[in-house]
Formats: structure tokens, C-alpha cells, sequence
């Protein structure tokens, strides 16, 4: 944790909102970083956790969490693979690679999608709307999740991606296989998530000043029979109406229904993965408007090779698949699939 500080309010700051206050004063690198601690409840006026919008005011008391001085990673390109599914002047839909961390940070400081980026489009040519040191990013997958994702050229056009995901307008949907079987084929996650005080590359559901709510939604689409080693699977589709850290892992982690292969969340049991070494979460579906041409684009991705083999495997324990299992799964056996060419050997 670092040192708490205190900004004062000047004049010339009045009526500014909060994230750009703090950027503009220096408290943070960034407007993204302020936004991040605003967030996590780390920023108070006038004693009370607000919102990045709120306005400021002569004679408002600011108090703020330092962040801690990192040190400079350099922002190189490098040759990395990607497969690219819709690329035009403003934007790009990919097919992250399971294993590809978004952007640097201190456990990877190369080697990243960023890098990926700058290599094919360079850094002048990407949008900056996450800070400089997240050129083209818009929003995250976790390393070791897997599918679409977009990322953004111009300013513009992040600045309006990013607001179409708080006000909801893109619809972004995950596959994820879970361990045991749900009964109901349809169910609601309303549960706020909070970093866990233990462990603080962990989440977890709870409430506090620093709780963030969190929905997600899923349909069943197949069940699989129990076997001699575990208690049997649920393929589930899972829908994001917020983008929490790690929200669909620790929404399931809560229900009691882990993803398979989870190492964070998961019972650690190696017998019951499948032979699956990361968290079956995949990124399969993304309809939106494009936010400048106003055309309308909608994106399946089908399993990668780790997650289908694992369907291939248990496809004899099936126990019937849902009617949106049906309609889901048919589509998907005909959608692009993640080329094998851009696997990393890490997973």
C-alpha cells in the first residue's frame, strides 16, 4: 500500500472532473491510472469514495493513495503472431491467443499484445485512450483467456468503444465449461466483486467501500455425466453486462460451479481438468456498432486447440444439449477457428 497524500484545489481546477484533475496534477501517470485507483476506492473528496466524473470544487479536500514508482518499460515492437479478424483505419477485432498477457506491467514487461501492435502498426498509429504505456488497448482478457477482443487506432474511435461498454451497447459473450452440473438452464450473478485483502492477485465476492458491482448472466447449453474422477461438466454461455477482473471466474468460484483448469479459483485437483492447463474461458461472440462508420459487426470465434480437445474428449458423457445449446453450438462448428500457427508454447 502506498503513502496517502493530499492534493489542494485551485481556481483554475474548479469544475474539472476528478481523473483529469489528478492527471493534470500530476498524482497519477495517467488518466487511465487515476481512473484504476478512483475505482478501487483509493481516492476520497471531502472524506467520501466518488465517482471519476464528479466535478471539482473550490476548497474541496483531496486525498489520494500514491501509486508506486514503476519502473520504465520500454515500448518495442516484436514480431508476434496475431490473428486479426477485422482491421480498418480506426480499429482491429482479434483472436487473442491464450497466453498473450494485454499489456506490459512488472510481470511481463514484453512480449504482449501492446508489443504486438506497435510492431505491425506502430506507435503513432494507436489509439492511447488507456495511457501511454497501453497504446491500441480498449479493454482486457486475462492472459490466460482466450478469443475476441478489440483494440483501437485512433482516440476517437477508443474513447467511443470504452463508452459503449459502460453504457452497455456491446454485447460480449464467453464459453466457459464449469465443473458439476447446474440444474437451471438459465441464471443471473448479481454479486459485487472486491479484491481479496489476502492475496491481491486474487478477486472475490463480498461487499465494502471498495466492492465494484457485477452481473453476469448464462445459459446452460450442455451437460456431461459424472465420472469416476469428478462430479461431470456444464457448458455454459456467459454474458458480461460489467467487465469486472476476473468476474466470470470468481461469479462461478461463488455458485460453486469452478471453470475448469482455473488455477486461482479452482480445487487445484489435476485429475479433473481434462488435461486442460488454463482456465476454460474463451471469448467467443462480439456484436457492436462500429463506432465511426456506424456499420454493424458481429464476430464468432470457435474453440482453439487446447479447449476443443477437451470438448472432443467428454463428447461421449453427454447428457443433451439445451435448445441454446443447439443454436449456439451449430453456429459455432462453422465460425472461424484460432489458427494453431499462433498457439504459445507456454500453454
Amino acid at each position: 500500500m502506498g503513502r496517502t497524500l493530499s492534493c489542494e484545489v485551485r481556481p483554475e481546477d474548479v469544475g474539472s472532473r476528478l481523473d483529469v484533475f489528478l492527471a493534470n496534477r500530476n498524482c497519477y501517470a495517467s488518466r487511465s491510472e487515476a481512473v484504476r485507483y478512483i475505482e478501487d476506492g483509493k481516492v476520497f473528496v471531502n472524506g467520501k469514495v466518488v465517482d471519476k466524473k464528479t466535478p471539482i470544487k473550490l476548497f474541496d479536500t483531496i486525498v489520494y493513495e500514491e501509486a508506486p514508482k514503476v519502473k520504465h518499460i520500454p515500448m518495442v515492437g516484436q514480431n508476434i503472431p496475431l490473428d486479426i479478424r477485422y482491421d480498418d483505419p480506426y480499429m482491429l477485432v482479434i483472436s487473442k491467443q491464450a497466453g498473450l498477457c494485454v499489456h506490459p506491467s512488472g510481470q511481463h514487461e514484453d512480449h504482449t499484445l501492446v508489443n504486438a501492435l506497435i510492431y505491425r502498426y506502430g506507435r503513432d498509429h494507436l489509439a492511447h485512450v488507456q495511457g501511454d504505456d497501453r497504446p491500441g488497448i480498449v479493454h482486457r482478457l486475462d492472459m490466460y483467456t482466450s478469443g475476441l477482443m478489440m483494440c483501437a487506432k485512433q482516440d476517437t474511435c477508443g474513447d467511443a468503444l470504452q463508452e459503449a461498454i459502460r453504457l452497455k451497447q456491446i454485447d460480449r459473450r464467453y464459453l466457459t465449461l464449469v465443473h458439476g452440473n447446474i440444474a437451471h438452464d438459465t441464471g443471473l450473478i448479481d454479486e459485487p466483486i472486491t479484491r481479496d485483502e489476502s492475496n491481491r492477485f486474487k478477486m472475490r465476492v463480498g461487499d465494502g467501500p471498495k466492492s465494484r458491482g457485477a452481473i453476469t448472466t448464462f445459459n446452460v447449453l450442455e451437460r456431461f455425466a459424472a465420472g469416476p474422477k469428478d462430479d461431470g461438466y456444464t457448458l455454459l454461455e456467459c454474458k458480461l453486462f460489467t467487465g469486472r477482473t476476473h468476474q466470470i471466474r470468481v461469479h462461478m468460484h461463488f455458485i460453486g460451479h469452478c471453470c475448469v483448469g482455473d488455477p486461482m479459483y479452482g480445487s487445484g485437483d489435476a485429475k479433473q481438468q481434462l488435461g486442460v492447463t488454463r482456465q476454460f474461458l474463451h471469448s467467443y461472440s462480439l456484436n457492436f456498432e462500429h463506432p465511426i462508420t456506424h456499420e454493424h459487426l458481429s464476430f464468432l470465434d470457435s474453440w482453439p486447440p487446447d479447449l476443443a480437445k477437451a470438448m472432443k474428449d467428454i463428447s461421449d458423457r453427454s447428457l443433451g444439449r439445451t435448445q441454446a445449446g443447439e443454436e449456439i453450438l451449430t453456429k459455432l462448428a462453422h465460425a472461424p477457428h484460432q489458427s494453431k500457427d499462433i498457439q504459445l508454447d507456454s500453454v
